[in-house]
C-alpha cells in the first residue's frame, strides 16, 4: 500500500512484532530519510530503531541514544539515532550537529521528534508509537512513508 498521502496503522503484540514492523521499513528505505517518532516513555521508540538497524544490516545493536545525543550504526545505509529529549532551543540543536546530517544519504531516526519539529524537512516519515490495550501492545501510525507495507 502506498502511504505517501495517508498514514497507516499498524498493532503489534510484542517488542519482537515492532522490531519486525521496522525491518520491513528499513528494507525500503535508499537513504536520506528522516524517520521521527513521537510517543510517551518506553512506548518502544528503540526498538522501532533496532528493527531498522537490523533491517539495514547493522545488527542487533541499537539501544537509547539519551545521553550521547546520537548514535551511529553502519549497515547498508549508516543509520544515525537521535535522542532529542533534552533538547529545548535551537542553541541546543545546533550543538548536536543535527543540520550536519540533513541532506546525506544516512538514515535518521529521531527520538522526541516533537521537541525539534520546526526543523525536520517537509519529506519526514512520521512514526507515532502509543500503548494498546494490553501491557505489550502498541498501535503503531506511519505518515509519510512511500514505501510499500
Amino acid at each position: 500500500m502506498d502511504c505517501s498521502d495517508k498514514e497507516k496503522s499498524f498493532t503489534t503484540n510484542s517488542p519482537n512484532e515492532t522490531e519486525a514492523l521496522a525491518e520491513r521499513i528499513a528494507a525500503g528505505l535508499h537513504g536520506g530519510e528522516v524517520i521521527a517518532f513521537t510517543g510517551g516513555m518506553g512506548v518502544g521508540k528503540t526498538a522501532f530503531t533496532r528493527g531498522l538497524a537490523v533491517g539495514l544490516g547493522a545488527g542487533d545493536v541499537a539501544s537509547s541514544p539519551t545521553f550521547a545525543i546520537v548514535n551511529e550504526y553502519e549497515g547498508r545505509l549508516t543509520l544515525e539515532h537521535f535522542d532529542m529529549y533534552r533538547i529545548e532551543t535551537w542553541d541546543d540543536l545546533y550543538s548536536t550537529g543535527f543540520f550536519d546530517y540533513l541532506d546525506t544519504d544516512r538514515v535518521l531516526a529521531i527520538e522526541w521528534s516533537e521537541n525539534i519539529e520546526g526543523a525536520l524537512p517537509e519529506d519526514t516519515i512520521y512514526v507515532d508509537i502509543r500503548l494498546g490495550e494490553t501491557d505489550n501492545q502498541r498501535v503503531i501510525t506511519v505518515r509519510g512513508w512511500k514505501g510499500e507495507l
